[in-house]
C-alpha cells in the first residue's frame, strides 16, 4: 500500500472537524476555529477508539499540514507595509517580540514549565497567537498537551483583548492611530487584532492590521533561532541535528517576498487565508487526538499565570510604545 493511500483515513478523519472548525467560525466570528478544532479532537480521542489505520494520517496532518498553513500565512504580508510603519513603531515591534520571548521563558522557567511549554506560550503571545505556536510546535515538537495549553490559553487572553483595548482607549480618549498601534502591537491573534481595531474604529483598523503584520514578520527570524537551539542541543547529546531554517519557513518568507512584489487579487488572498485557517485547523484537530488530559491538569495554574503575565506585559509595553510613538 502506498504511503498516500495509508495516510487518507487518517487524513480525512482531520479534514472534516476542521471543516466544522472553520464553519463554526466564519457564523461565530469570537469563536476561534483553531481552538473548536483542537477541542473537538480532545472529544474525539476521549470517545472514540483511535486505531492504526488512521494514524499515519493524524501524524501527517499535525506536522506536514500545519507547516503548509503557516507557508499560507506569508501570503498575508508585504515588507513594503512593514517598512511603511516608521522606524518608532518598527522599533516598538521588536521590542514586544524580543521581551516578551525573553521574560515569558525567564518567568516559566521560574514556575517549572518545560524549555518547549513556555516557548510556545512566549511566542504565541508575544508574535502572532496560534498560528505562532503551530509554527514553533513544527520545530521543537513539543508534547501535544503543551500546544494544546498554549493555543487556548493565546485564545481566551487575545479574545479578553477584543474588549479590554476599545475601553481603555476610550477611558483614556486616545487617539485612532495611538489606540490602532496599541492593539496591532498587544492583541495576540490577527483576528483578534481585526476586531479590537473595528470596535474602535476611526482608522484604528487598518493602522491596527498592519503594526500586527510587523509582529507575524517576526516570526521567520524567531523559528530560526529556535532551531539554532536546537541545533545546540542536538549537537552536545550527540543527536540529530534539525535544518538551520526549516523548509516551511523558507515557504513562509517566499511568499512574502511575492506578496512584497505583486498584488495578488483579492479572492486569491481571501482564498489563501481560508485554506490556511484549514489547513491548521486540521492540524489542531490532530494534535488534538493526542492531548492527555491528565497532564493538563498536572501542569496546574502555572501556565495560566504565565499567559497573564505575558498577556499584561505585552499590552503595557504596546501602550506605552503607541503613546511614544502614535
Amino acid at each position: 500500500m502506498t504511503t498516500t493511500r495509508l495516510r487518507a483515513p487518517g487524513v480525512a478523519f482531520c479534514a472534516a472537524p476542521a471543516l466544522l472548525a472553520f464553519g463554526v467560525g466564519r457564523l461565530v466570528p469570537a469563536a476561534s476555529p483553531l481552538l473548536v478544532a483542537i477541542a473537538l479532537g480532545m472529544v474525539a480521542a476521549a470517545v472514540v477508539p483511535l486505531g492504526e489505520g488512521t494514524a499515519p494520517g493524524i501524524a501527517f496532518s499535525s506536522r506536514t499540514l500545519l507547516r503548509a498553513g503557516v507557508v499560507l500565512l506569508g501570503l498575508q504580508l508585504s515588507l513594503r507595509q512593514v517598512a511603511a510603519l516608521g522606524p518608532g513603531v518598527i522599533a516598538l515591534v521588536l521590542a514586544v517580540v524580543a521581551s516578551g520571548v525573553a521574560l515569558t521563558m525567564a518567568l516559566g522557567a521560574r514556575l517549572g514549565l518545560s524549555w518547549t511549554h513556555r516557548l510556545l506560550i512566549g511566542c504565541g503571545f508575544s508574535i502572532c497567537g496560534a498560528a505562532a505556536v503551530a509554527a514553533v510546535d513544527g520545530v521543537v515538537e513539543a508534547d501535544e498537551d503543551e500546544t494544546a495549553s498554549a493555543v487556548a490559553l493565546v485564545v481566551v487572553f487575545g479574545t479578553a483583548m477584543i474588549g479590554l483595548v476599545p475601553l481603555v482607549a476610550s477611558l483614556l480618549d486616545l487617539s485612532p492611530t495611538v489606540a490602532g498601534i496599541w492593539a496591532g502591537a498587544s492583541v495576540h491573534e490577527v483576528a483578534q487584532v481585526v476586531a479590537a481595531g473595528g470596535v474602535v474604529g476611526g482608522g484604528a483598523l487598518a493602522v491596527a492590521v498592519v503594526v500586527k503584520l510587523g509582529r507575524v514578520l517576526l516570526l521567520a527570524p524567531v523559528v530560526a533561532w529556535v532551531s539554532w537551539q536546537r541545533r545546540t542541543t542536538a549537537d552536545a547529546a550527540g543527536g540529530v541535528r534539525p535544518a538551520l531554517v526549516p523548509g516551511f519557513v523558507l515557504g513562509f518568507l517566499a511568499l512574502v517576498l511575492l506578496r512584497t512584489w505583486i498584488t495578488p487579487p483579492a479572492w486569491v488572498l481571501d482564498a489563501a487565508a481560508a485554506t490556511q485557517t484549514l489547513l491548521l485547523a486540521a492540524a489542531m484537530f490532530a494534535l488534538g487526538c493526542g492531548v492527555r488530559l491528565g497532564r493538563l491538569r498536572a501542569a496546574g495554574a502555572a501556565p495560566f499565570l504565565l499567559a497573564a503575565f505575558a498577556t499584561g506585559w505585552v499590552g503595557l509595553l504596546g501602550l506605552g510604545g503607541a503613546l511614544l510613538v502614535g
